[in-house]
């Protein structure tokens, strides 16, 4: 379990990592390498789930590890497809992380939504869902595993 304070908003008690794939894992479908083995090492804290829609159609063998479970979306309403998987697992269980629009419901609805901008870009929406923003992935995974620093950006006292 990730668990952390942010003062004057409460604690964050996560059991679930939940990742947007493309835009956020991957550029053009290939994985970010930084990404795995940040991956793996929160592995050992949270399930990490990873939800798309597989638009390259590359997610199974870029990550084909025991610690990640992927979840590939259906074509249509993607937003509420990965919501409804949140919903599954409990929002206030989890982190999730994206950059699309179909990411915005799931990173509003996180006990801690985590937005990102890089290659891909990051839609205006989903910038407005989100708790935090970083430039890259490395950094985002980096910051969970170093919580004070969330606890800086986001602190209201």
């Amino acid at each position: 379990m990730l668990e952390f304070t942010i003062p004057g908003r409460g604690e964050v008690r996560a059991t679930h990592l939940v990742l947007d794939y493309n835009g956020t894992l991957a550029k053009d479908g290939r994985l970010i390498p930084a990404a795995l083995p940040l991956l793996e090492k929160l592995s050992q804290l949270v399930q990490v789930h990873i939800l798309t829609g597989d638009t390259h159609g590359s997610v199974q063998s870029e990550c084909d590890v025991s610690f990640v479970k992927i979840h590939i979306l259906p074509d249509d309403d993607q937003d509420e497809g990965k919501l409804a998987y949140l919903d599954s697992l409990d929002p206030l269980t989890c982190i999730a992380v994206g950059n699309g629009y179909n990411d915005r419901l799931m990173l509003k609805h996180a006990a801690l939504g985590i937005a990102l901008i890089q290659d891909e870009g990051l839609c205006t929406a989903t910038l407005m869902a989100s708790d935090v923003v970083f430039t890259g992935i490395a950094e985002a995974l980096e910051s969970l595993l170093a919580p004070k620093r969330l606890a800086a950006t986001l602190r209201n006292r």
